[in-house]
């Protein structure tokens, strides 16, 4: 097979996106744009890539520490697309092989959407153009093919007359050719033009002109469509989410209201799994057979076990493990715990660093107080203790098998296996108090009143 590479054009502002977040760093499905690109042309077979940035640090840093400073390609300034390919001339220079060119904004484009292109590579085209039928094709430009179907010309949407408005085939941006005929091409571009930018659909005229042949391949409009503001961001967002809900409904995941489940771009649900409606799930969250996830729940970075019952408003954070059967419900916090088989902390608690063992409860009002300011230390909780309602755990501490702490204490010590921990003061009770200082008060506020 023929060797592949990739160039990404990443070197814009995004100046429509209004946001101090540049263009290819904002994210859908809780992945970034840049990140999910390189994704995808890593799953196309790729072996070589090379992103393309201009001088805003963070993108450069992404690309450094997801490909190495070798893939960056610096373009400054910018002048057009097409000078922005030429840019990874020298870095392609030992490459013999296909060179894909791709903007770096397609959310939703996948693998599967590029492959037709070496397809038509392998088959003759010396030139593969990605194009699309937008339901809207005013502002895109028209791909005009001849009665064999090869691509003679593409025509900006500012030249179209009537008759070329009327093609539904419009450009995508993305092209597929021999590295030696792209730089070739890109070399002979001008800028003559009103914005004087070297622009990269200069490169069809260039082949049309050799003679060789150029051929366009249909995808669908949601796999190429950029994200170039706040609106198309979301309008990627909501087409991702439709898709992974069909993808787990259909995978055997019990959802009521699926429209008002989110999901993340590695969210992992095993079949048999329910999940209520207004569930998020961020990044990095693995969700086990027969677990429910009751409503308004947030989890982001942990696993649910077999059987786990979560919520309704349950927060996940990073690192929880919640065991088989074990029991998160409302208004609980779970943070870097590992919780066992069994276990229960059903309402209103703080769980941070740490352990509880199989079978421990959790009373209401519980927290693990891991913090001091400074530093972040664990609090464990062995099998089947029994952790009482408005209970303060003062982090390092451990509390042991089978061991009880008394409602309202601040445990500070460890507490032994099957002992009881307590720390509060003795009830005291002053007879008639009450009764005496209603009497006092009332004669005050009446005093007062005159």
């Amino acid at each position: 097979m023929t060797a592949r590479a990739a160039v990404i054009m990443a070197a814009g502002h995004g100046t429509r996106m209004k946001s101090k977040v540049p263009k290819v760093l904002h994210k859908v499905g809780g992945r970034i744009l840049l990140d999910r690109i390189i994704d995808t042309v890593q799953a196309a077979g790729c072996e070589r890539i090379h992103v393309v940035v201009g001088t805003i640090p963070e993108v450069r840093a992404l690309v450094v520490n997801r490909l190495g400073e070798a893939a960056v390609v610096l373009q400054d300034p910018p002048k057009g697309t097409g000078h922005a390919v030429l840019c990874a001339h020298d870095a392609l220079a030992d490459f013999d092989g296909d060179v894909l060119v791709v903007n770096a904004d397609p959310p939703l484009l996948q693998a599967h959407d590029l492959e037709p292109l070496f397809t038509l590579r392998q088959n003759g085209a010396a030139l593969a153009i990605l194009g699309f039928e937008p339901v809207d094709p005013l502002l895109y430009g028209r791909i005009i093919r001849g009665a064999d179907g090869h691509v003679m010309r593409v025509v900006e949407p500012s030249e179209a007359s009537d008759d070329v408005k009327q093609v539904k085939l419009c450009n995508a941006g993305m092209y597929l050719a021999g590295r030696a005929d792209l730089f070739r091409w890109l070399s002979r571009l001008t800028d003559e033009n009103p914005k004087q930018e070297y622009f990269l659909t200069g490169i069809i005229a260039e082949a049309v002109h050799e003679g060789v042949l150029v051929r366009a391949s249909v995808a669908p409009e949601t796999a190429v469509m950029g994200a170039d503001t706040p609106m198309q961001l979301s309008q990627a967002e909501a087409e991702f989410q439709k898709r992974r809900r069909a993808y787990f409904l259909a995978e055997g995941v019990a959802m009521t209201g699926p429209e008002t489940v989110f999901f993340a771009w590695d969210t992992e649900i095993a079949a048999g799994a329910t999940i209520e409606p207004y569930v998020v799930f961020a990044p990095g969250v693995t969700v086990e057979t027969g677990a429910v996830i009751r409503a308004f729940s947030h989890l982001e970075g942990c696993i649910v076990r077999e059987g786990a019952l979560i919520g309704p408003y349950a927060r996940l954070r990073p690192g929880a493990d919640i065991g088989e059967e074990a029991h998160i419900g409302n208004f609980v916090e779970v943070k870097k715990v590992t919780v066992g088989r069994g276990a229960k902390a059903n309402h209103l608690s703080y769980l941070g660093d740490g352990t509880v063992g199989a079978g421990a409860n959790i009373g209401a009002g519980t927290i693990f107080c891991n913090y001091d300011g400074f530093f972040k230390y664990d609090t464990h909780v062995g099998e089947g203790a029994f952790v009482g309602s408005n209970s303060a755990l003062v982090a390092p501490v451990t509390i042991g098998a089978g061991a009880y702490t008394g409602s309202g204490s601040v445990i500070t010590k460890d507490v032994a296996a099957d002992a009881l921990g307590l720390s509060r003061p003795p009830q005291v009770e002053k007879a008639g108090w009450a009764a005496r200082f209603r009497q006092a008060m009332g004669a005050k506020k009446a005093a007062k009143g005159k």
